[in-house]
């Protein structure tokens, strides 16, 4: 049987998870960058599309009043959307998963309960906060999502290979307007308007007030439509073998 954890241990985990946060973030900072970003694998985690669309992600939800507010907004524009849902607020708002379904959008998997740093976590807790999600999501709505984003983009070795074992695809962003911070309406705005094709936008609508991400949405939404960018759910890759939900490591 392994001890358990020390304080030793866990703060070398946490730092360790730390050093690879600030890592993923110059890597980001170069993707928005380049003409296309980095479609990802099964062991890689998406920055971007392999083609000339562009995808919507909204995360942290379900929330009772801005997930409705967003689902509203995206269907008068006809924009289709993936929502990464944590497992706790799908099992508090089961109608609200069902309806992000119904409404024709994608769901992927963000986790149980949004720990941070996720890739700190060892390699059994990782394992729980990504099935058990699976199974809360599936018992709401009837579908296993395909797709995992790590709570905060923290991803480690570790981390995609337990994604990777469990036949889920990495996801990770390319434009990140903070909206989760309540910058303010115009700051989301102007990050989101410079979304260009290829590229993974990242937005929320839970753990907040998220007024602000609903109103930028709603202003740059028609232009970046009449620019001819279209928007598509992200794509699953195949990955070998999945292994069922509760599964053991």
């Amino acid at each position: 049987m392994s001890a358990r954890r020390g304080p030793v241990t866990r703060l070398g985990a946490h730092l360790h998870a730390q050093a690879l946060h600030y890592l993923l973030f110059a890597y980001r900072g170069g993707q928005t960058l380049r003409r296309h970003a980095a479609p990802g694998g099964p062991r890689w985690p998406a920055f971007g599309l392999a083609g000339e669309e562009v995808a919507l992600t909204v995360d942290d939800g379900p929330h009772p009043q801005w997930t409705p507010a967003l689902l509203d907004l995206l269907d008068r524009h006809r924009v289709r959307a993936t929502f990464f849902l944590i497992g706790d607020r799908v099992r508090e708002h089961p109608d609200l998963a069902r309806r992000v379904l119904a409404a024709g959008h994608l769901i992927g998997n963000h986790s149980r309960s949004h720990p941070q740093p996720f890739a700190a976590l060892s390699r059994p807790a990782i394992v729980a906060e990504i099935a058990q999600t699976q199974r809360d999501i599936e018992d709401a709505t009837g579908v296993s999502p395909r797709l995992f984003r790590a709570p905060g983009g923290n991803w480690s070795p570790t981390v995609l290979r337990t994604v990777a074992e469990l036949g889920l695809t990495p996801v990770d962003w390319t434009v990140n307007p903070s909206d989760w911070r309540r910058p303010g309406v115009a700051r989301i705005a102007r990050t989101l308007s410079r979304t260009r094709p290829g590229q993974i936008m990242l937005c929320h609508d839970g753990g907040g007030d998220r007024s602000q991400t609903v109103a930028a949405l709603a202003e740059v939404l028609p232009g970046l439509t009449a620019r001819g960018l279209r928007f598509v759910t992200v794509p699953a890759h195949v990955t070998p073998r999945p292994r069922r939900v509760g599964e053991g490591p």
